[in-house]
């Protein structure tokens, strides 16, 4: 065999061409299909941040909900058969929720001496403190009364509004409940965040009125 001949066992060397360069490096329009979702995200995310503000101070202070007082206490008068008073406030107060509710057990019945269901008319105000207290009037006995309030609350002391005892109970944890009977038949119930001269005000606005008609 001749020496110029080529070697049928000798192995090839094919040249491979360098990688193509990745199309994004050298073609705009892929590019900028590229980061168009991530400019709409950015987009998007600065309207939701442009909607929303900082307040180093906490949530401002909303608008309080209207609440017609005198209407809920008067229909409750005629509901509830029992004295129910609609409190005289100074300017400031602003009555937001109301609501009627039960106390099963609540009440000692007169005539018979057993425990019945006893009922009630509640409305909460808005203190020009900015606090919130409410005022619950009931047939129910007094302890019955606290007890559906706050079952923790205990008697610490008692506080006189123009003549008349509040006794004053205090939970172990919570808000301190002022509590009095007026006539002998109704018991009434303030309790919530407000100041004690809140709580005085809410006292001597409730005590001074007649009962509503029923």
């Amino acid at each position: 065999m001749s020496s110029s001949e080529p070697d049928p066992d000798a192995s090839v060397v094919v040249p491979v061409p360098p990688p193509a360069k990745d199309r994004l490096l050298h073609d705009g329009r892929d590019m900028f299909w590229s980061m168009a979702p991530l400019v709409v995200i950015c987009i998007l995310l600065a309207g939701v941040l442009g909607m929303c503000s900082f307040a180093p101070s906490g949530p401002g202070a909303g608008e309080v909900p209207a609440f017609d007082a005198p209407a809920a206490l008067g229909a409750d008068a005629e509901v509830l058969k029992f004295p129910v008073r609609l409190p005289e406030l100074p300017a400031g107060w602003q009555p937001n929720s109301g609501s009627r509710g039960g106390i099963d057990g609540g009440r000692t019945d007169p005539a018979t001496g057993q425990p019945v269901r006893a009922l009630t008319s509640r409305v909460g105000y808005i203190a020009p403190s900015k606090m919130y207290l409410s005022l619950t009037q009931s047939n129910a006995d007094e302890a019955r009364l606290v007890g559906s309030i706050n079952p923790e609350a205990v008697p610490t002391g008692a506080e006189d509004v123009d003549g008349i005892t509040w006794v004053v109970y205090e939970p172990g944890e919570g808000e301190p409940i002022w509590t009095t009977r007026l006539d002998g038949t109704v018991q009434l119930a303030i309790t919530g965040a407000g100041k004690p001269d809140d709580f005085r005000t809410l006292a001597r606005a409730v005590q001074t009125q007649a009962p509503l008609p029923t």
